[in-house]
C-alpha cells in the first residue's frame, strides 16, 4: 500500500498542473446587429484584419478565437468600431473584447445600433468554413 502513494501523488500533481486547452484562433467573426430605429436585426461576417460596414458603423476585427470542443463554449473577438457619418468627422465608439456568452459585459453603447459577437469561424483554404459540429 505504501508503494502506491508516490504514484498517486505524481498523478495528482500532473492533474493539478494541467491547464485548459488552448483557444482556437479563427479567421472570421460572425456578428449580429440591431438597428434600433427600424427594429431590424442583421447577421454579418467580418474577416479578421478587415472591416465591414453596418449602418454608419465601420467594424474592424483584430482577433477572434473560440474554446475547443471539450471546454464550455465561448467566442471572443477584439473589435474596433468607428461611427462614420457624412456630416461629421469619424468617431471611435468602441475598442475592446466582446464575448458571445456575455454580450452585455463589454457592449457597444450607441444610440442607434447594437452589435454583438455570435461565433468565430475557421475557414479552410477554399474559403468555406470547416465543419465543426461540436461548436
Amino acid at each position: 500500500m505504501a508503494r502506491g502513494w508516490p504514484a498517486m501523488a505524481a498523478l495528482c500533481a500532473g492533474l493539478a498542473l494541467a491547464g485548459p486547452a488552448a483557444a482556437v484562433e479563427a479567421d472570421v467573426v460572425v456578428m449580429q446587429g440591431l438597428d434600433k430605429i427600424t427594429a431590424r436585426t442583421s447577421t454579418f461576417e467580418v474577416e479578421v484584419g478587415a472591416s465591414q460596414r453596418f449602418g454608419s458603423l465601420e467594424i474592424t476585427a483584430r482577433h477572434c478565437d473560440k474554446t475547443p470542443p471539450e471546454e464550455p463554449p465561448e467566442r471572443k473577438a477584439f473589435l474596433e468600431i468607428v461611427d462614420i457619418r457624412p456630416d461629421r468627422e469619424a468617431i471611435g465608439v468602441f475598442t475592446g473584447w466582446m464575448f458571445s456568452s456575455s454580450p452585455a459585459l463589454n457592449a457597444l453603447e450607441h444610440p442607434v445600433y447594437d452589435v454583438w459577437v455570435i461565433d468565430c469561424l475557421v475557414r479552410d483554404e477554399g474559403g468555406d468554413s470547416k465543419d465543426d459540429a461540436a461548436n
